[in-house]
């Protein structure tokens, strides 16, 4: 009976210690450029920055990985985390912030500091910021998320606030992934960070439900070339840390806007041939993408309708009929 409890017990100690080892092998970090790293957990990324104010994490990661990640993050500093930067509101963007701060969430700064709360106490949790519409579209979930989610400060127009010695800017990309996309750009490592409105490798997803376009997605993007600079002149060039997938530098985001471009005008010249979105699926118009980025039929099918509902013009509502039956 003793030996078949102690090989219980080696057994059960042998299985955590896999699940550790599987949890650790999914959490990776990458020193980008300048003071800014990349962890990546599972497949979603976490951009940081660390210096001697704290650290700044744009978006957190999934709620199951958070102890890891952290324990990665005491690795590059430790001192605390001061803020974080979402995205957008979907939740592989904001799975852990809970996990990272508890359920009580962040604790608001003191009106007149700043986005990034000049001044704030070392001892202030963190400072959770995204824009507007994050806020709108997390205040009126149902149910309600956990307060930990909802950003303590928002912002509408880009916004430029210095915090490690480096400027960090804010702009509000509109109806790309979504109607509260941001794209974060650390000025003088050089890093932007995208969110989910360029992810190399696979398809994007255009959140219909949430205010997304394909139009606004392609605007996007080109916002991030207009802010990138191609390493031929400049050492390194901007790195570009996308939502999922690898490091990536400005063509690489530019033949990313270019597929998006043309599958887009493919999708918008069926439809004004007054094709039905099941034609379209069946002429398959990203057939020479799809095998690039590692497209099933159905990835690419969530695609094209997605473009096409995104493309489709709202229906004008009813004439109010007159009095006595005509119209």
């Amino acid at each position: 009976m003793r030996h078949t409890l102690l090989r219980f017990v080696a057994a059960g100690a042998l299985f955590v210690t896999a699940l550790t080892a599987h949890a650790q092998s999914q959490v990776s970090v990458l020193p980008v450029q300048g003071i800014v790293s990349l962890i990546t957990a599972g497949d979603a990324n976490v951009t940081v920055q660390v210096g001697k104010n704290g650290v700044v994490l744009v978006d957190t990661p999934p709620a199951d990985l958070a102890p890891q990640v952290l324990t990665e993050i005491r690795k590059l500093s430790p001192r605390a985390i001061r803020h974080i930067l979402q995205t957008s509101a979907s939740s592989d963007r904001i799975g852990g912030t809970v996990a990272l701060l508890g359920p009580a969430g962040a604790r608001g700064l003191p009106l007149g500091q700043g986005l990034f709360g000049f001044g704030a106490s070392a001892a202030s949790r963190p400072n959770v910021a995204a824009h507007d519409n994050v806020l709108n579209r997390l205040s009126a979930e149902t149910p309600a998320v956990a307060p930990g989610l909802i950003p303590t400060m928002t912002y509408f127009l880009p916004t430029l606030d210095l915090f490690n010695d480096e400027a960090i800017v804010l702009y509000h990309v509109p109806a790309a992934h979504s109607d509260g996309d941001s794209i974060v750009f650390f000025r003088r490592s050089d890093v932007v960070s995208t969110g989910n409105i360029y992810t190399p490798g696979r398809y994007p997803v255009i959140d219909i439900t949430r205010g997304g376009s394909v139009n606004g997605l392609i605007a996007a993007l080109g916002r991030v070339l207009e802010i990138a600079v191609p390493e031929a002149f400049e050492e390194g060039g901007t790195k570009i840390i996308p939502g999922r997938g690898r490091v990536s530098e400005e063509t690489d985001v530019a033949e990313f806007r270019d597929m998006v471009s043309i599958i887009r005008d493919r999708v918008q010249d069926a439809m004004k041939k007054n094709q039905t979105l099941d034609q379209i699926k069946a002429s398959k118009p990203s057939r020479d993408y799809d095998a690039e980025y590692g497209a099933t039929p159905a990835d690419a099918d969530r695609l094209i309708e997605s473009m096409y509902r995104s493309l489709t013009p709202p229906a004008r509502p009813a004439a109010p009929r007159a009095p006595g039956g005509r119209s």
